[in-house]
């Protein structure tokens, strides 16, 4: 008896660590900015409870909305590019027909490592119309120089450079998927005489749909949270990228340029509930498109 609550006893202890920093970093800041929300700074008199003024404001507020309809728009330019690129170097490598693959599965996730501060500088230097080896060897062959930073390239600019820091990433995680599919699999697959191509498509790629929604899921929130390189690039594009390029950037502004941090609380959490609506969203499709296939098969069944 005394042993069962020694163990009953051990549970909590072990959890204890990460629910006193779960409580003191992450629910303790959430309910100090929900609070900060219902609040004003006027000039006549000082700080005043609003209630929910501040979100009938942001509901309206036409900078936060095109910010979010920017994101929107990357997300579904971007999103799509680097989880295919991903998915075709996790499938090349699990393939064991490359050479080096560990060289080249180390080349793909390097970029990853590099910080993304570090990353919009280095790419910020090549997008460069007057210095960036881009121009410069445009100009060489008399071509024009390309506006990697202009404002109809910009998007899809900040859109190269996501997606190649985060391809090693997602490639990393699809890839581990692959390598836990059991063998037995493959080898039913060799008897029924599947090809390398039917392998992938009828074993890989079912298998992988678990490891795909969690990439999928780490990209909805990675987009609507982009900040660090429209922020950098917006010192090389100021005409171009303004303080409310993205929502989270015109959070950061309104608290740290603007002085407004009621209001940017506001905004942060109004982002906050776009991004668990997206991911929703995404959790209700693929759970829908699995229940159709898993229908599918069993009437496949059935009928045979």
């Amino acid at each position: 008896m005394t042993g069962t609550r020694r163990h009953w006893a051990a549970g909590p202890l072990f959890v204890a660590p990460f629910l006193t920093l779960f409580l003191l970093l992450f629910l303790a800041p959430l309910g100090y900015a929900a609070y900060l929300s219902l609040f004003q700074s006027r000039l006549i008199g000082g700080t005043v409870f609003v209630g929910l003024d501040n979100y009938t404001q942001a509901l309206g507020d036409p900078q936060l909305l095109h910010g979010v309809g920017r994101v929107a728009l990357f997300f579904v330019i971007q999103v799509p590019v680097m989880l295919l690129l991903a998915l075709l170097f996790a499938l090349a490598l699990d393939s064991g027909l490359l050479r080096l693959a560990r060289v080249i599965r180390l080349g793909i996730f390097v970029p990853y490592a590099v910080p993304s501060v570090v990353a919009a500088l280095m790419w910020g230097y090549l997008y460069g119309p007057d210095f960036g080896p881009f121009a410069q060897l445009s100009r060489k062959l008399d071509l024009p120089a390309p506006h990697f930073l202009s404002d109809g390239w910009m998007l899809g600019s900040l859109a190269n450079i996501v997606t190649w820091e985060f391809v090693g990433y997602n490639m990393i995680i699809l890839y581990a998927a692959l390598r836990t599919i059991p063998q037995e699999l493959y080898e039913a697959a060799a008897v029924d005489g599947a090809g390398a191509w039917r392998v992938a498509w009828s074993v890989k790629l079912p298998a992988l749909r678990p490891a795909l929604l969690l990439t999928l899921l780490f990209s909805v929130i990675g987009s609507f949270q982009l900040f660090n390189e429209p922020n950098l690039l917006m010192k090389i594009a100021p005409d171009v990228i303004s303080s409310s390029y993205t929502a989270n950037l015109y959070a950061y502004s309104l608290a740290f340029t603007g002085q407004q941090v009621n209001y940017a609380a506001t905004v942060s959490f109004l982002l906050g509930l776009v991004i668990v609506i997206a991911s929703y969203g995404v959790l209700l499709t693929a759970n829908r498109g699995s229940r159709e296939s898993r229908s599918s098969r069993e009437s496949l069944r059935r009928a045979a």
